[in-house]
């Protein structure tokens, strides 16, 4: 009998035996299956999450954000423990307890389904990572099991703050937030050391289903939900019960029901600075470093004069297109039945521009006390709004057809109810109507010793058109291009008392003989070099470039950055071949500066997610800064490494001229400043564009207006009249800051006085409007007589009068063919013409 009970209990133990071993040897088998292949662990040690990219002024503030998803990266010691308590409690409570995979949960898990309660997942934290981060979404019980051999695998790679570290900066939590420290941003405003417990619990229900629990359209279920996190929080000993208890008793409040202002509103508009920097950047670094890095990017800008660029690029523009007396039209038209309804909802869902200093969208509601009534938005309903009759009469309404009404003479005649528009404020509860221009143009503003952009302004309003014209558009310079062409000249043995002869010049192209003009259309003979550039006299320039060589010319504008390749053309030394604003503005800072390549950059500095410097402009050298001490009084001695493109000497005596073009020439009546201001103004054929680009002593900036799709500006339209006042608004508010003085005088040269239009030498003591005071080389002193005169190898004499002092064509003319021979054709050769692109 005894031997029958031990056989028993022996076949018994004997079976269990080998099912154990047949399970144990088939557990082992799945997990030999699933194993292999799976992806490697060891890269979540190296693990960078793609983390927002912010842009910072040079003062720290917060200028603009870039990212594919809305992250920011929070290291695991940087989250207060009150967060990741949160979190543990919500998701799993024995987490720094088990291996990767908890037992103990998953079996309670069956248990509830067993016994008829909900389902409920038993991954943990671990087994989240690894499906968020290797295995995907899918579910399936290959996957569940390929989960728990990662979950194993990990455990055993990192610690447990490193695993909940990817994991808390990993999580989607709703509102395009990725990651507990910009969730804080987005449903609280407030970083994660400011979150009280039932705000941490709050962002701890959300991995569930961000959407299941949204704080305004599922507000039980999220208040729910929350409060079962808290009081997990409290019976896992994370917080007393009076704390628990507080907790429970405190509203859901976040930005999303207006209890606080978003993150956002401290962010300014996206503008064409910012935007520019993620141009670059993007084709500097790639765009999925730029979007995903979590980049720190330093801008040169100055928030203040990037505000008055703005300010005063929208004036001038406006104040053109107010002066063609044109009406185009609302920007926007709401259906009346929408205004009597709610207006201001209806306008606050409209995408029109919003970022013009001083405008408001406005919407037209009806008509009467002398003038259109206005809903305004941002001002509360009750007090009447009014755009008077008396502010449309200086426009005329454009029809369908493309023609022009009358003179309106009340708000009826150019609006209709439901027209959205825009207003400025005119006094009052009073209001003015306005409208985004159809002219264009750009703003550029830079320091003339770093290269640092200042400001830049590429258009009315960003909101209205993204294409940044100071960077992006490319356009015949004109006039502005003129210095570059004195400057070969002043490089090359010439001086500002060389004589140039002004007279007409016609040259075979081959296909056609062109003809270029001065603006005045007449020619004043014999002239010195300072008054051609004052004056802005095309046919000296063109003499000047055939005598240099306009292959030397090409070589100035490239080695300037103006052009990387200047076609070799005549048309070209007036400016027709299109360049940048970015471009010219740059290459004028290097005439302020003394004649030393700068480059221009929107950067200051890149820095990585980890702090590290991975780009910085600033290539200069501190020669003193490794030492322990300097002598009291002494500055760090910095080593400029920049390349000299012009002789420091020509680079002042091209300053000094473009100072007569202020103060007597193409701008003296738009620009006057109180501190020394050198320029030059532009306009091209048919005044198709309109420039100036100008610099004190240490800020270089410019302007363009034109149409994007070029056209003439009409009569009269200057780079003088245009762009001048635009320059002049908002160097008065950069000489507050950055001030100015004399421009530095070089070595190796000296003062003579001559007279301006005739290029004489003066006596030392000599005074008046003509005298001006010329600097010159040492030993390249000015003599005055036949053998100064330099007239570009183009014939001159009784012989040609191709135009009369009076403008009046007559007799034969001597041309210069394409292979570069002399021949004498009469007056009725003129079988073609070639663009000029500059005249003024």
């Amino acid at each position: 009998m005894l031997r029958f009970v031990f056989g028993f209990f022996g076949a018994i133990f004997s079976a269990v035996t080998l099912g154990l071993f047949a399970v144990a040897l088939s557990i082992g088998a799945v997990l030999w299956m699933y194993g292999r292949d799976l992806p490697d662990t060891e890269a979540l040690a190296q693990y960078a999450p793609p983390t927002i990219s912010r842009v910072y002024s040079g003062e720290g503030a917060l200028m603009d954000e870039f990212a594919r998803e809305r992250r920011v990266f929070a290291p695991a010691d940087e989250i207060p423990d009150l967060v990741k308590q949160a979190f543990i409690s919500a998701e799993d409570k024995n987490f720094y307890v088990h291996k990767g995979y908890d037992p103990r949960g998953m079996a309670a898990a069956a248990l509830d389904a067993a016994t008829g309660g909900p389902l409920r997942g038993a991954s943990t934290i671990t087994q989240q990572v690894m499906k968020n981060f290797l295995l995907g979404g899918e579910r399936s019980a290959e996957r569940k099991i390929k989960e728990l051999i990662l979950s194993a695998r990990i455990e055993e790679t990192l610690s447990k703050d490193d695993i909940l570290e990817l994991y808390m900066n990993e999580i989607f939590l709703g509102q395009n937030s990725f990651g507990v420290a910009a969730a804080a941003q987005t449903y609280f405003n407030k970083t994660l050391a400011e979150l009280e417990p039932h705000e941490a619990a709050y962002l701890a229900a959300l991995p569930k289903a961000p959407s299941t629990y949204h704080p305004v359209r599922a507000m039980d279920r999220a208040v729910e939900r929350r409060n079962f996190v808290l009081r997990e929080m409290y019976e896992n000993g994370y917080l007393t019960e009076a704390a628990y208890q507080s907790a429970r008793a405190e509203p859901l409040r976040t930005v999303q029901s207006g209890d606080f202002p978003s993150f956002r509103r401290a962010l300014p508009p996206r503008d064409y600075f910012t935007d520019e920097i993620r141009r670059q950047l993007s084709g500097r670094f790639g765009e999925e470093e730029f979007f995903t890095g979590g980049l720190s990017i330093r801008a040169t800008v100055d928030p203040t004069l990037q505000k008055e660029a703005a300010r005063a690029l929208q004036a001038g523009l406006e104040r053109y297109d107010r002066s063609r007396g044109v009406y185009r039209g609302p920007a926007e038209r709401l259906d009346p039945a929408l205004v009597a309804a709610d207006w201001a909802a209806a306008l606050d869902d409209l995408r029109v521009p919003r970022d013009i200093d001083g405008w408001r969208p406005a919407v037209v509601l009806d008509f009467g006390q002398g003038g259109a009534l206005l809903g305004v938005e941002g001002v509360a309903e009750g007090v009447p709004q009014i755009l008077p009759d008396a502010d449309v009469t200086w426009a005329r309404p454009r029809r369908a057809n493309g023609s022009l009404g009358a003179q309106a003479r009340e708000a009826s005649d150019l609006l209709a109810v439901g027209d959205v528009i825009h207003v400025r404020a005119e006094g009052e509860n009073t209001w003015s109507l306005r409208q985004i221009p159809e002219v264009q143009g750009g703003f550029m503003a830079m320091d003339v010793n770093t290269g640092r952009v200042l400001a830049m302004q590429g258009g009315f309003s960003y909101q209205s058109s993204v294409f940044n014209r100071a960077t992006q558009a490319t356009r015949q310079p004109g006039s502005s291009f003129k210095p570059l062409v004195y400057a070969a000249a002043l490089d090359t043995g010439y001086s500002p008392a060389t004589i140039v002869i002004d007279a007409p010049i016609a040259v075979d192209t081959g296909a056609g003989v062109w003809r270029p003009k001065n603006a005045s259309n007449r020619f004043y003979g014999p002239t010195p070099l300072r008054t051609g550039i004052e004056r802005s006299r095309n046919l000296m320039t063109v003499r000047l470039a055939q005598e240099v060589g306009m292959e030397t010319v090409a070589d100035y504008a490239e080695s300037f950055g103006v052009y990387e390749d200047l076609e070799p053309y005549l048309a070209n030394a007036l400016g027709s071949q299109e360049t940048t604003l970015f471009n010219m503005v740059a290459a004028y800072a290097m005439f302020a500066n003394g004649g030393q390549r700068v480059e221009p950059t929107l950067v200051d500095r890149v820095q990585d997610r980890w702090g590290k410097t991975v780009y910085r402009h600033d290539q200069r050298t501190c020669l003193d800064c490794e030492a322990e001490a300097l002598a009291e009084g002494t500055a760090p001695r910095i080593m400029a490494n920049r390349r000299q493109v012009i002789d420091p000497i020509t680079a002042y005596q091209l300053t000094s001229m473009m100072r007569g073009v202020v103060e007597r020439g193409t701008a003296a009546r738009t620009v006057n400043l109180p501190v020394p201001i050198a320029g030059k103004t532009g306009t091209t054929n048919d005044a198709k564009d309109v420039w100036f680009v100008g610099f004190s002593s240490n800020i270089v900036a410019g302007c363009y207006i034109g149409y994007d799709r070029p056209r003439t500006l009409g009569r009269g339209a200057s780079g003088g009249g245009m762009c001048g006042p635009v320059f002049n608004q908002f160097m008065e508010t950069a000489i507050k800051t950055y001030g100015g003085g004399r421009f530095t005088v070089p070595e190796g040269g000296s003062f003579v006085k001559i007279d301006r239009f005739s290029g004489a030498r003066l006596e030392d003591d000599a005074t008046g409007p003509t005298v001006v005071a010329e600097y010159f080389r040492k030993g390249e002193e000015p003599f005055y007589g036949a053998g100064a005169i330099l007239d570009g190898g183009f014939a001159m004499g009784a012989n040609l009068p191709m135009y009369t002092p009076d403008g009046q064509q007559g007799g034969s003319e001597e041309v210069v063919t394409s292979t570069g021979r002399t021949a004498v054709v009469p007056k009725k050769a003129n079988v073609g013409t070639v663009t000029a692109g500059g005249l003024y």
